[in-house]
Formats: structure tokens, sequence, C-alpha cells
């Protein structure tokens, strides 16, 4: 019989590969982190759209598949799916000893990953709205000395300056404090969605202190991030979703007037399908 390793870096190997990126070190975090240690104990509630259906029993080896798990299932909170996460956090491209924010880090899974990815001379500074899952997070990740978690909002807290911010939980627009925090040549890679369907995953690098390249890569929906939800800006960007090419997004401009480019316009900043140069907001 195969053992649980194996099956970690078969899981591991898939996923990653699968998300087009054959990055050793993020293969590496993937096959390193156990799963099982992130989602309770089982047999595990296997979400499944409507509802969930339990594994048949406590073998941890049924974990390492493409699912989601459920962690609060009354609240619909789940550990997300493992190839969105991996293409994601490809495009992050968090690396050694850089510092990251992980907002909605659940019970702490891919916050591990991220430590991982950034190593013992790295951060990981994590928050999470819902106390519960919060101190299970905390527990979790009492070994890594480098990570922290805060049971709170990441939109009302004191931002770190950071070199990555990684998101998981829905935002209509990007908080200027998430935005202000990326150090240049930092990136953000979060769920642009709207109050209904499917959005995309965004992301932003900031260029220089007053620039921001863009790029939306995939479809994505998420549970709403409370503090960064806006119906105006949601109705823009189901009108920009219905009619546009993700494609097209190029930048990200902040503090001016929308122009003939503007993808999708929000208050105080705007997607265009230019890119952005220095000096210009």
């Amino acid at each position: 019989m195969s053992s649980i390793q194996q099956h970690r870096q078969f899981f591991a190997e898939f996923i990653v590969r699968g998300a087009g990126s054959s990055d050793p070190q993020l293969i590496q975090a993937f096959a390193d982190v156990p799963r099982e240690d992130y989602c309770g104990p089982g047999p595990w509630p296997f979400f499944v759209g409507s509802g969930y259906v339990t594994s048949v029993d406590d073998d941890p080896r049924v974990l390492y598949q493409d699912a989601l798990i459920g962690l609060a299932t009354d609240r619909k909170i789940n550990n997300g799916q493992p190839s969105l996460h991996a293409r994601c956090l490809a495009a992050a491209a968090a690396t050694k000893g850089e510092s990251v924010v992980h907002i909605g880090a659940g019970t702490g899974y891919y916050t591990a990953i991220l430590a991982s990815l950034v190593g013992a001379e790295g951060r990981v500074t994590g928050f999470e709205i819902e106390r519960d899952l919060a101190a299970r997070a905390a527990r979790n990740l009492a070994h890594f000395p480098n990570v922290s978690v805060y049971a709170e909002s990441a939109n009302v807290a004191s931002m770190p300056a950071c070199d990555v911010i990684y998101v998981n939980a829905g935002a209509t627009h990007p908080p200027a404090a998430w935005l202000d925090a990326l150090n240049v040549g930092g990136r953000m890679v979060f769920p642009l969605t709207p109050n209904e369907g499917f959005g995309v995953m965004l992301n932003v690098t900031r260029t220089s202190s007053d620039t921001y390249s863009a790029s939306a890569f995939v479809r994505a929906a998420f549970i709403p991030c409370i503090g960064a939800r806006d119906d105006a800006t949601s109705a823009s960007l189901t009108a920009a979703l219905e009619r546009q090419s993700l494609k097209e997004v190029r930048s990200l401009r902040r503090g001016s007037q929308p122009d003939g480019t503007a993808w999708c316009i929000g208050s105080g900043w705007w997607l265009s399908t230019i890119e952005a140069t220095a000096g210009e907001a």
C-alpha cells in the first residue's frame, strides 16, 4: 500500500503541473504541507456544489485530490480547490525571504504553503475574520516561527509593507490600504468578484511608486470579503465581464480620470487596457 507521503508527492506534481507551472519550489511546498493537519479530523465533508458528501473513513489519503473540503459547513467555508490555488500561487510567485500577507487564511493550509515558499528568512502575516477559524489556524501554524495570524479583518487592520498579498475572499475592488502596502515589485493576487456569479482572479504588480500593472487570468468565485464590497462597483464589474475579454486588462490606475481605455471603473481606481507608465496615476 502506498504511503501518505507518496500520495502527497503525486498530488503536488499533479496539481501544480496541471495548473501550468513546473516551479519546483511550489511543487515541493504542496508536497511538504500535510493537508490533513489543516482540515480537522476525518471523515471529511467534500463540497459538491449543492451541499456536502462525507468520506467513507478518516484515511488522509482521500484528501489528496482536487476537491474542496468543508471547514465550517454551516457557513459554506471550505479549504479551497487546490488547482485554483496552485495557479494563483504560481502567479503570486512568492520566493525565499519575501514578506507575504494572506487575507482569508481559513485554518492555515495555504498560509503554510506560503510559509514554505518564503522559508525561514521570509515572513507571513495571516488575517482571518472568522474567529474560530483564526484560532485553528494559529494552532495549526504554531510550528512556523515566521507566521503570525490575526483574528480580524484585513480592511481595518494595519497592513504591513509586503512583497506579496494573497487574498482568499472576493472583493469588488482593491482597497487602497492593500495597494499602498505593496513594495515596489510587489504582487497582489485577489478575486475581483461581483455580487452574483463568477468574477476573476486579478494579478496586480506595483511597478513604481505610482504605477501598477495588472492581468486577469482565470474566472473564480469566493466567499465575500467583508469590508471590500460595493454594490455600484459590482454592477460595473458585471458589465465589464459581460462585454470584454479578460486578456485586455493591462494596468490598474489610481486617482486619475478614466479614459477610453477603461476596462472597469471603480471609485478612485480603474482598470485599463494599456500599460501604465511612470509618472501617471
